[in-house]
């Protein structure tokens, strides 16, 4: 049926509103609602023969073409004024390409392969799953050509942030010519021939990866907030790591004759796995890199003697970067060939057990502190659905605040005990799902202030170092085949939240990632992950990049 346009008169303001004679009353009040801002229950719809009733049929009133009738009511004390979105909406088909890649939901850009860059591109793609990266490079400005010595065409960190930007402005695969050149020109190494004579040969990502962090460490510079710091560099802040080692003699003549052990520092800027026949977990790898053998002159002892030099961390980057040592210079032919053994490694990785006895210290009390907060988040989160449960009608009478529990106890509110003096003895009183809730978030809270409040004053001062010894996998690249000069790489990047547009907050993550496959660029879920431990030819992983986990600030909240 056709709608009928009446006029509604509210407080000396007209409104045109189209009734659709077929729908209900509580329709029509919403359409008034929209109007005039005062919500349905608060409305009194004056029509011949009494008021618009929510159920009743609008076709009832027998409306005419130009109809006037009255509404009186005011909005609610808590209501909110209707207006109109201050910026238009804009829907998709109508933003730009730019616009279009921001939006919740938009697919990452892939990367063409330009003729075996496969190696690149997963390097790229990884290496832009750090954000703190992107907002360095968006400041970065290249020196002239007479001052830097090189055309600002070919700067390698020009070239990567000129690549970022792009990528961010779409959803269709980006080719990454100027940068590859760049590359080619600073390392021209990537510009070998293959044997075959057909283009470019196949490269090693982790060396693409250790050069093109080796340039980012000496161009990009990053500075703190205070006016008297100096700058410093972007990899040295946030993706080194440091060493205490000890280097001592294995034989006793030595130490006997008075030789002692030998201490220094030294900057790392990844972790290496190394593989042999009984490593089965990146634990192992790691601590079969931190202890190692090598041969040098002892003056005690007049000639040569194997020492063992033993490393300790002392300082851990808030981004670490872990190389599966996978792949060896093969004699008989010629190439680097691939240690094809399964290594297992976690989502998330605990290297407390590989620091010094100083940064252990400073660790291990906020490490067991995030412990105890999970365990607490994670019962607070149970007892909730159990209760949840328990209100769809199961197991009614175990949960404090359930069902059951409070119908028995109003039953006993009822009948009051009376003591031998004569005076009533009150009965227990019982808490409310609601303020059960409240409580145990509070405590949560405090706990959470806590946890801040251990974390070492000369750590809480670099905030490009991990607080708590606990880092999150964010990176994977992978490789397939059987040596480092052929096969094929791709990566894997852990999916981040969108941010609230009314917060301005993070969301909860979906625990997915995004699988990097040249210009392929697929959703998949964690899975996946696991099954990149290796074991043959299939894709293994090769670099792993983590993140410091988040710890909540001074309020006791998440940034």
């Amino acid at each position: 049926m056709a709608t009928i346009s009446i006029v509604v008169k509210h407080q000396g303001n007209k409104y045109d509103v189209e009734v659709d004679p077929d729908s209900t009353g509580d329709v029509f009040k919403y359409q008034l609602y929209s109007l005039t801002g005062v919500e349905p229950e608060r409305q009194k719809i004056l029509v011949k023969g009494g008021q618009v009733k929510d159920d009743v049929q609008m076709s009832k009133f027998g409306f005419k073409s130009g109809q006037s009738i009255m509404m009186l009511g005011t909005p609610g004390k808590d209501s909110k004024e209707i207006a109109r979105p201050k910026e238009k909406i804009k829907f998709v088909e109508d933003m730009t390409e730019a616009e279009a890649a921001q939006q919740e939901g938009a697919i990452p850009a892939g990367l063409t392969n330009l003729g075996n860059t496969c190696y690149l591109n997963s390097t790229l793609q990884t290496l832009r799953a750090i954000p703190e990266l992107q907002n360095a490079l968006v400041k970065y400005e290249p020196q002239s050509a007479s001052t830097a010595g090189v055309m600002p065409q070919l700067d390698l960190t020009k070239q990567l942030r000129d690549l970022y930007k792009y990528m961010s402005e779409t959803q269709e695969a980006y080719t990454p010519h100027a940068f590859l050149t760049s590359l080619r020109t600073a390392f021209p190494q990537f510009a070998e021939r293959s044997r075959t004579g057909h283009g470019y040969a196949q490269q090693d990502a982790e060396e693409a990866w250790s050069q093109i962090v080796t340039q980012l460490r000496q161009k990009l510079r990053v500075k703190d907030d205070a006016p008297e710091t100096p700058q410093d560099s972007f990899i040295d802040k946030y993706m080194s790591g440091e060493f205490t080692s000890e280097l001592e003699c294995d034989e006793p003549a030595a130490k006997e004759g008075g030789e002692k052990p030998v201490v220094s520092k030294e900057t790392f800027l990844k972790l290496n796995c190394h593989i042999d026949s009984t490593t089965n977990h990146l634990r192992d790898g790691i601590a079969n890199g931190l202890s190692e053998k090598l041969e040098k002159r002892s003056e005690v002892l007049g000639r040569d003697a194997v020492y063992t030099k033993t490393s300790k961390i002392s300082r851990l980057p808030k981004y670490l970067t872990v190389h599966f040592v996978r792949f060896f210079w093969k004699r008989e032919t010629q190439k680097k060939a691939k240690i094809m053994r399964k290594v297992t490694f976690p989502h998330e990785l605990d290297l407390v057990e590989f620091c010094d006895d100083k940064l252990k210290g400073m660790l291990v009390p906020v490490r067991d502190k995030v412990r105890e907060v999970r365990k607490d988040e994670e019962d607070i989160e149970r007892a909730r659905k159990r209760r949840k449960r328990n209100l769809a009608g199961e197991d009614v009478e175990d949960v404090p605040g359930g069902k059951g529990a409070k119908n028995d106890k109003k039953e006993d509110a009822k009948k009051p005990s009376t003591s031998a003096d004569g005076d009533v003895e009150m009965g227990e009183t019982y808490k409310t799902d609601a303020e059960i809730d409240a409580e145990r978030d509070a405590a949560l809270l405090e706990a959470k202030k806590e946890l801040n409040a251990l974390i070492d004053p000369d750590l809480a001062k670099d905030d490009g170092a991990n607080q708590s010894g606990l880092y999150e996998l964010r990176g994977v690249v992978t490789h397939q085949g059987a040596s480092a000069d052929s096969g094929h790489y791709t990566a894997y990047v852990k999916k981040t939240a969108p941010t609230d547009a009314k917060t301005g907050k993070r969301k909860e993550e979906d625990g997915k990632w995004w699988w990097f496959n040249d210009d392929k660029v697929t959703e998949v879920t964690s899975d996946k992950i696991e099954a990149l431990a290796g074991g043959g030819e299939s894709h293994s992983a090769l670099i792993l990049l983590y993140r410091a986990i988040a710890l909540p600030s001074a309020e006791g909240t998440m940034d």
